[in-house]
């Protein structure tokens, strides 16, 4: 794997909280996430089956319930990637996952608008 070099000019920001930073990578197509000391790329299609995969872990269950397991291992099929993930960092997660996808979501409003306007 190619060492991340953030400050490259095809490299974007996307979404960044106090735990960790998505960017986006034009020339290869595919996104960044630096989180919890670890960095990962990631395919579109793998980026969103690892946010529902995220989505799904019970954390309340987790925090709650005393016989739960006090981590969380998400691996996803198809991405090389496995997380070994504390409830906390869990939700933190979901916080940068959530926030780089309305993200997307905006950009893809903007877009349309602007094309609308154009056409």
């Amino acid at each position: 794997m190619k060492s991340l070099k953030y400050l490259e000019t095809d490299q974007h920001e996307v979404f960044r909280t106090k735990s960790g930073v998505i960017f986006q990578s034009d020339s290869e197509r595919c996104l960044y996430i630096d989180f919890a000391g670890k960095k990962a790329k990631f395919r579109y299609p793998c980026l969103l089956r690892f946010k529902r995969a995220i989505e799904s872990v019970n954390v309340e269950n987790m925090l709650i319930n005393p016989e739960a397991s006090d981590l969380e291992i998400i691996s996803i099929s198809g991405c090389e990637h496995c997380f070994v993930l504390s409830a906390l960092e869990i939700i933190a997660l979901k916080e940068l996952l959530q926030g780089a996808f309305v993200m997307f979501q905006l950009n893809h409003i903007i877009k349309d608008c602007l094309y609308r306007l154009v056409v």
